[in-house]
């Protein structure tokens, strides 16, 4: 009960500041407003206020209990705005009070009611994930479960299979000459850098279901190559999980892929110049867009059987990762990216893999404990599993951040550099997941980077939405370090103090200095 009580208060304190923040905005947006209108508005303001908060305890908007689905939470906002909307306009209309702007009533109201549908759909999700459930942990085993096993599997040497000989299997060179005509010889020498070309059991398919993967005897190979890419699968996580158990561990797995970073630059390339950019800005509303919207999904789908479907780098890598396979080599051959990956251990069968436009990160709090941190996706789907492949490949560049990230998409650059990404981690200020000032919320592979003994120091504390990166700006991962580090001693001993200098100086950096973390 108390903690319910709890979250009622802070519905009820949100709600507020909602109403408070989109009434000075309106405010703001009309002219002369600060010195004409807001003292005029006051009083009108207080007695909204009071209107709107009345309006939502009919609608039970606050209550907690009972509440499971999504309209659960949206239908009571809409009718307590309703109520509310009703009561001003009466107010106004009945009363004749039409000196009041109607800009900055009604648009008071309307924003109010977008930011609230935006809110409790935040913590409809929030409550949808289970913040310490096995999922959580399953990934941080199952990643560390990997690195492990990467170390201990020789990518020189290729595990090798149970004989069975009643299926016939041969080695790559049987497969030379078919390999060439069907995609060329720099694909083929690719293939043969990577596997035995006179010893390894090699299965050479040229399908695009897995059924074919499913008819083939398990432990009869140790190598499989497939010559279509992976974008022409329907559903590519089952093919990987099939390929998987057909494989033993340490055994190959080579494949292609057309990335979205080489079909722009095809698609720009081939058309005209002009016509190429209406292509592709045509091309990506169908196929990057429809595909990640809950009702043109199912219409892409329909209308294109899953057949040439648009794939990152990082998406495609990732999924890899997700079925147990390891990346050790990549190479661009013409207009299509092959890859060669081992099978290091069982898939992960993840069937909740952040997607949405919404993400919600795995993170470490308080305590050691898994939290969710909301922000706006700036990194294409999968990019988890891949954290310690870009690590391994780029390392770490100045502030901290993995050098060369090609996990990151080119709107998610722009978002990150205005800060658009991080808005939703408000509502993680609001239900007392971070607080306002303090040390950065890390993933599961970026927070065992740091030592032990500030990982201890870190688990003390609650997160912060502004870091003491932003009052130092550090520029390696040490410095980084040696920042919070102080931070934190210091925040043990005045804690207010601390926060409050922290703040300003951070607010120094971004506003006066412009600065950035990269």
């Amino acid at each position: 009960m108390p903690s319910i009580k709890r979250k009622v208060i802070l519905f009820y304190s949100a709600d507020i500041l909602l109403v408070t923040v989109s009434f000075l905005i309106f405010i703001w947006i009309k002219p002369a407003s600060l010195r004409l209108y807001l003292p005029h508005y006051i009083q009108p303001f207080l007695i909204f206020l009071g209107v709107w908060l009345a309006a939502s305890i009919p609608s039970k908007k606050y209550s907690y209990e009972g509440k499971n689905r999504l309209n659960d939470f949206i239908n009571p906002v809409l009718i307590s705005n309703l109520i509310a909307l009703g009561i001003v306009t009466i107010m106004i209309v009945g009363y004749g009070r039409f000196q009041y702007s109607r800009l900055i009533v009604f648009g008071t109201i309307g924003l109010t009611a977008l930011l609230e549908l935006i809110l409790f759909s935040l913590f409809y999700y929030y409550r949808k994930l289970n913040r310490n459930s096995d999922n959580s942990e399953a990934l941080k085993e199952y990643l560390d479960h990997m690195e492990k096993l990467a170390d201990e599997v020789n990518s020189l040497q290729i595990a090798e299979p149970e004989y069975t000989e009643q299926f016939p299997v041969f080695t790559l060179r049987n497969y030379e000459q078919q390999i060439i005509s069907e995609l060329n010889e720099p694909a083929y020498n690719f293939i043969s850098t990577h596997v035995d070309t006179m010893h390894n059991r090699t299965i050479v398919l040229s399908t695009t279901t897995r059924f074919n993967v499913e008819t083939i005897p398990t432990g009869v190979s140790n190598v499989i190559v497939n010559l279509q890419p992976i974008n022409d699968i329907k559903r590519i996580n089952k093919f990987f999980e099939a390929v998987n158990s057909k494989l033993p561990v340490g055994g190959a797995y080579i494949n292609c892929v057309l990335t979205n970073e080489i079909r722009k630059k095809r698609i720009l390339r081939i058309y005209p110049w002009g016509i190429n950019y209406i292509f592709y800005f045509m091309h990506f509303i169908f196929k990057r867009i429809f595909p990640k919207m809950p009702v043109l999904k199912k219409f892409y789908f329909f209308m294109t059987n899953g057949y040439e479907r648009a794939l990152s780098k990082a998406e495609a890598f990732g999924r890899l990762y997700s079925c147990g396979f390891e990346v050790v080599a990549e190479q661009q051959i013409q207009d299509m990216l092959f890859f060669a990956a081992r099978k290091i251990t069982e898939p992960a069968f993840d069937m909740n893999p952040t997607y949405g436009p919404l993400i919600s990160l795995k993170r470490m709090g308080k305590n050691g404990k898994i939290i969710h941190v909301y922000k706006f996706r700036t990194m294409h789907p999968y990019s988890e599993y891949i954290q310690q492949y870009v690590y391994a490949k780029n390392s770490l560049q100045e502030g901290g951040k993995f050098a060369n990230d090609f996990r990151i998409s080119t709107t998610g650059r722009i978002m990150r550099k205005l800060w658009i990404d991080e808005l939703p981690m408000l509502f993680n200020l609001i239900i007392g997941d971070l607080k306002l000032v303090g040390v950065r919320p890390l993933s599961l592979h970026y927070y065992s980077l740091y030592t032990k003994e500030l990982q201890e120091l870190r688990s003390r504390y609650r997160p912060g939405l502004i870091p003491p990166f932003y009052a130092d700006m550090p520029e390696t991962l040490e410095e980084i370090m040696e920042s919070e580090t102080r931070y934190l001693q210091a925040y043990a001993k005045h804690p207010f103090r601390t926060d409050f200098r922290y703040f300003w100086k951070a607010v120094n950096n971004i506003v006066i200095k412009r600065k950035r973390s990269g």
